[in-house]
This record gives C-alpha cells, structure tokens and sequence, in this order.
C-alpha cells in the first residue's frame, strides 16, 4: 500500500506588531560545552556551531529555583573567529538573538558578542 504524505499543517499567519514590541534580545552567562570545527559559507563568511551551558539560581513566583540549561548556538562573522579561539569549558558572557531554521524547530543563540564574565577576570582573551 502506498504511504500517504503526512498531513500539511494550516500555518496562520503572524500578527503584525509595533517596532517597539518586536524585540528578540538574549544576554546568557554560560560556558562553551563544545564547539564544531570552524567552517565557511559559500561565500567564505566564517561560521561557528556550539553548545552552551548556563547555571544559575533565579527568583520564580518569590521561590529560589536552580536553572540548568544546554542550548545550541551559532556565530557567524568575525564573532565566529573570536569565539573560536575560546577553549571549552570557559564562561563568557554571549549577546545574540534566537531563531529557528524552520518554523516549530528547537531555536539557536545566534550569538553576535562575546564579552568576559564580570566575575570571572580575564579569561583566554
């Protein structure tokens, strides 16, 4: 019997929102788990695949709670040959914004700066 295709997903469109409500901002201080070997677009732009690590204690509805979370990232550019030359398993502080390759997959830090942990002095700089 042939296989039927799955069913296509009714996709709404997005509500259209003022410039001021269309932030999409992330500040993380996390360590850099692992990184991919640095590769290069087509048209030669440096890009970085790696995985971030963040702990820390946040304040939720007036209770303490412990925050582990891994999360995939990405840097393109010279941020990517900046954050290439970080060693694993060194805490930084990394600015970017999420995004996803294709609507309902897992979003990415696309990381745009990498700047050294307040607490933590200067690191492989």
């Amino acid at each position: 019997m042939p296989r039927r295709p799955p069913p296509r997903r009714l996709l709404l469109p997005l509500p259209q929102l003022p410039d001021e409500l269309k932030q999409n901002r992330l500040t993380l201080t996390a360590i850099l788990k692992s990184r991919e070997p640095l590769r290069y677009s087509p048209a030669g732009i440096p890009i970085l695949n790696c995985r971030l690590v963040h702990q820390s204690e946040q304040v939720e509805a007036g209770l303490p709670r412990s925050v582990t979370c891994e999360i995939p990232a990405v840097a393109v550019g010279e941020v990517a040959k900046v954050l290439h030359s970080k060693q694993p398993e060194t805490e930084w502080q990394f600015t970017g914004f999420l995004a996803t390759k294709r609507r309902f997959e897992t979003a990415e830090l696309h990381i745009v700066e990498i700047k050294e942990t307040p607490r933590a002095g200067p690191q492989d700089t």
